[in-house]
């Protein structure tokens, strides 16, 4: 009884948020025929009602010690859980609005309700993430002027050209206009394509993100496809429909959102993948990237006048300096794990985090009880934890130092060497703090990239005290 119950409210709060009935409709005489403009998640359910089912319960709410959670139609705000962050983004909308997570049937009502995008301008560029894209930007690059038709297969010229004139036209309007293009939030269609259900990548923010990254010079061993083309005569760019194997995809599809992105009325939306996927790679290309002539960043800290560069949700970075993207695990070999139904296998569609199903996610591959491995992964997120409150401490530290020092009159010249201390630490402390893993994804990379962090903080503050005091 209590299973039926939960599946009748998911599929009535279905009707509201994502558009969809609790019943995947059916086309007179059997399921829907699919293609390109089959964007409602409930046609493809209709075929696929096992993974269609799977999609419907990432309306529950479910979380983890670190991560998730929150019932009554909103994530719980992390601004109340650690105060520092309205220092650490003062200035920001994140300070004004900053949420746990939820599933991915929330994600563009989540991002509707945020005050981030009700008290402060935004564009277009931020549903990139959190809304199906695949067509909205096909239909938008038609109306500006874009070759062909709807019909025209995914990976070819014409919609290629669609989809790229569509992301840039849209990530230009404002985010309320913006908005109201799009009806769901990420679908079936923006992972597979509608014919053979292959995977494949369809954000233009990956796609360019990856080719730089490619034809960048930075390692990339848990990318096989990547060194591969490199290898190559490099005639055309690194395409992951064309060069990228089906492993390789299963973490691909995640990457399109699951990422750190620049978002800004500056540029286009852009992946900082120029120069690799490692913090301090990242910050050399926003560095390097100079649209105005000056480089990139999201604000100036109301306190101290830093540039700061706000990271977002890097969780597919992170994933790519651990030991599971070393050893070809990818992200849905945990996040979406192999699920026997009767006779059927089918990679679960209740996304979620691999904590709340240790038995598929987890112990297919590791021994020992669920206790144990429970017991490992909490060791790991404390100590991610500990590190990330020395860090934080020591940001807000340096940032009321700064503050002081402007007070006392000392001249902007002699803390241009510290504001630009506080953009790096805070940089490195928000990539670990807002990756949603607690470090557990790369362990030893978030403890070096905390580290350098703290350490960067307390060079800021001694250098602040080495300038001359005026008295």
């Amino acid at each position: 009884m209590d299973t039926l119950r939960t599946l009748l409210l998911v599929g009535l709060t279905a009707i509201s948020v994502l558009g969809l009935g609790a019943a995947a409709p059916q086309a007179a005489g059997g399921p829907a025929e699919l293609n390109e403009s089959s964007v409602d998640p409930a046609l493809w359910g209709s075929r696929f009602p096992l993974q269609y089912q799977g999609y419907l319960r990432t309306l529950e709410g479910t979380g983890t010690q670190y991560g998730g959670g929150g019932t009554g139609g909103q994530a719980p705000e992390k601004l109340d859980a650690d105060p520092r962050l309205k220092v650490i983004f003062d200035g920001y909308a994140f300070a004004l609005d900053y949420r746990s997570r939820r599933g991915h049937g929330h994600m563009l009502e989540d991002q509707r309700q945020s005050r981030r995008v009700t008290e402060r301008p935004q564009t277009g560029g931020c549903l990139h993430c959190h809304a199906s894209t695949t067509e909205l930007y096909r239909q938008a690059g038609l109306g500006h002027g874009a070759p062909g038709s709807l019909r025209a297969p995914f990976d070819s010229p014409e919609a290629r050209t669609q989809l790229m004139t569509g992301f840039e036209a849209v990530g230009k309007l404002p985010y309320q206009e913006a908005t109201r293009l799009a009806q769901h939030p990420v679908a079936c269609i923006d992972c597979h394509e509608p014919k053979s259900m292959r995977l494949r990548v369809t954000k233009p923010g990956f796609l360019n993100g990856i080719a730089a990254l490619a034809g960048s010079s930075a390692p990339v061993p848990y990318l096989p496809s990547v060194e591969a083309w490199r290898k190559g005569d490099r005639s055309r760019p690194y395409d992951p429909n064309r060069d990228a194997g089906t492993q390789e995809l299963r973490s691909m599809v995640c990457g399109q959102c699951h990422v750190t992105y620049y978002c800004g009325p500056k540029t286009t939306l852009f992946f900082p993948w120029s120069q690799g996927l490692k913090v301090e790679q990242m910050e050399a290309s926003f560095d390097a990237c100079k649209p105005q002539d000056h480089r990139i960043f999201d604000w100036k800290h109301a306190r101290t006048g830093a540039e700061v560069v706000k990271a977002k949700h890097p969780e597919f970075e992170l994933w790519s300096q651990g030991a599971h993207a070393l050893n070809g695990v990818s992200c849905a070999d945990c996040h979406m794990p192999a699920l026997q139904e009767g006779k059927t296998q089918i990679s679960d569609h209740f996304v979620r985090s691999p904590l709340l199903d240790v038995a598929h996610a987890c112990s297919t591959c590791h021994p020992g009880s669920e206790a144990d491995l429970k017991a490992q992964v909490a060791g790991i997120q404390n100590r991610t934890r500990s590190l990330m409150d020395q860090a934080e401490d020591a940001l807000v530290q340096l940032i009321g130092a700064l503050q002081q020092a402007k007070a006392d009159g000392v001249p902007e010249p002699q803390l241009a060497k510290v504001l630009e201390l506080q953009r790096k630490a805070q940089w490195r402390v928000d990539c670990i703090n807002a990756e949603n893993s607690m470090g557990f994804h790369a362990p030893q990379e978030a403890a070096r990239v905390l580290g350098e962090a703290t350490d960067l903080c307390r060079q800021g503050q001694a250098d602040l005290r080495a300038i001359p005091s005026k008295n």
